[in-house]
């Protein structure tokens, strides 16, 4: 198993890079979809079939796989007992909670039942971003929590 490591580490990698990617697009898209007037149905069309394909295609099997290969190098590593990976395990549980939550935004679209305006979701793009910041820096500082 040691063998598979680095190609496991290579695919946490992978896998949250997408998943981030499609963190920060879809609330773009709605920032976008919220813009859009009554009589742009053809474009609102359009916008949906996008962000149901990013978060179905994308987002969501990169998350599971970040869980998975996560969860893999956590154990195999030892890492698990350190309080810096506990902060990050915790902060990737809000993350996808974040995602869960977009998923309910994408499905209010898609029944025309979205109620926030452009602003809001440009607010909401920033959260991702923030929780990625402080996860890169557990992972890479690695501070000792006592």
């Amino acid at each position: 198993m040691p063998d598979l490591y680095p190609w496991i580490k290579a695919l946490h990698v992978i896998a949250v890079i997408s998943w981030m990617a499609g963190m920060l697009y879809l609330p773009r898209l709605f920032v976008y979809h919220a813009g859009l007037s009554a009589t742009d149905a053809k474009q609102s069309e359009l916008f949906k079939t996008m962000e149901y394909r990013l978060l179905r295609f994308i987002m969501t099997p990169a998350m599971i796989v970040t869980w998975l290969s996560g969860l893999t190098i956590a154990f195999w590593s030892g890492y698990y007992q350190t309080g810096w990976l506990q902060g990050k395990f915790a902060l990737v549980l809000v993350l996808s909670g974040v995602h869960g939550w977009l998923a309910r935004l994408r499905k209010n679209f898609a029944r025309d039942a979205n109620r926030h305006d452009g602003r809001f979701f440009r607010i909401v793009n920033e959260v991702p971003t923030l929780l990625m910041i402080l996860i890169v820096i557990l992972v890479v500082v690695k501070p000792e929590f006592r």
